[in-house]
């Protein structure tokens, strides 16, 4: 599927990129991955290896995440024809697979901050579009996406009311975002502390930035409400471990994330509040989700 919209030179004064539908085409050059910007972020590949290698594509809040996500886009993104889905931090492609699964129609895009895992998934999916940018200089043409994915990311990038700006510029009208991030301002912990959290939210305050930007919300609820008391202890307990660093501070996030990876109970209690979630809105949980729509 073509492009339906016109991609800003990668160099000030240099050609302009096409898409080919396998790859792209800059001047005499068919680069796999079309890359904008340096990472800023501080965010490496080696460290979405090692959140991949940890919890890997079968953890049950991961899971969850991207099935309500996908369940949002389906609800709420009406149009049927030539749907334009983006993810920002697609990391190592897991949304892509369920997003070409359930929308063949659409053209979905990935986008990530690090090119290596880009790299990977355009190997893996040469007729899906990816790109390296640095969402605070988002080279997207103003109103030229259907739908954004960005689950997990906010809580990565300092100046998040920049980032959800940037979304809304280049959404269309009535454009929408689904949105995930972590939950609980007090129960910041080594996990948060490795994987680079500038902060956790609180519902309220994501709320109100989200309006402030000018999204409505659609749907506002949670994941992991089932589970969230013995959370909240667990987080409240690894407090403590917050002065550890380097191999120290892995060993401590991954001891924590194998020992609820595989789970069944938690698995089963995840599969109930999906069901429930189609009806209810959880009031708490682990992660917030957000469904927004561009108002203006």
């Amino acid at each position: 599927m073509r492009l339906p919209f016109i991609l800003p030179p990668v160099e000030k004064g240099g050609p302009l990129p096409v898409w080919t539908g396998r790859g792209f085409c800059i001047g005499g050059t068919r680069p796999s991955v079309l890359r904008y910007s340096d990472n800023t972020s501080g965010w490496t590949g080696d460290l979405t290896c090692f959140h991949e290698n940890v919890t890997g594509s079968s953890h049950w809040i991961d899971r969850a995440s991207r099935q309500y996500a996908a369940e949002q886009i389906k609800k709420y993104l009406h149009q049927t024809k030539n749907r334009v889905i983006l993810e920002i931090g697609c990391s190592s492609g897991d949304m892509l697979r369920l997003m070409r699964k359930k929308f063949p129609d659409a053209l979905i895009i990935g986008s990530d901050c690090v090119a290596g895992p880009l790299e990977d998934l355009a190997e893996e999916f040469p007729d899906t579009p990816m790109m390296q940018f640095d969402l605070l200089k988002c080279p997207l043409p103003d109103s030229s996406i259907d739908a954004v994915v960005l689950l997990n990311v906010l809580e990565h990038i300092r100046d998040d009311a920049l980032a959800l700006r940037q979304i809304k510029r280049i959404l269309k009208f009535e454009g929408l975002m689904v949105l995930e991030v972590p939950v609980g301002p007090s129960l910041y912990d080594v996990y948060d502390k490795m994987l680079m959290h500038y902060r956790r939210y609180s519902p309220a305050r994501l709320s109100e930035l989200v309006r402030n930007v000018g999204f409505r919300i659609a749907r506002r609820s949670h994941l992991g409400f089932f589970v969230f008391p013995a959370f909240w202890l667990v987080k409240k307990w690894n407090r403590r471990l917050l002065h550890r660093h380097g191999i120290e501070l892995q060993n401590a996030v991954k001891r924590n994330i194998t020992k609820t990876k595989n789970n069944r109970i938690l698995e089963f209690l995840m599969a109930i509040e999906l069901t429930l979630q189609k009806v209810f809105r959880y009031p708490a949980g682990i992660r917030c989700v957000m469904t927004c729509l561009k108002s203006e």
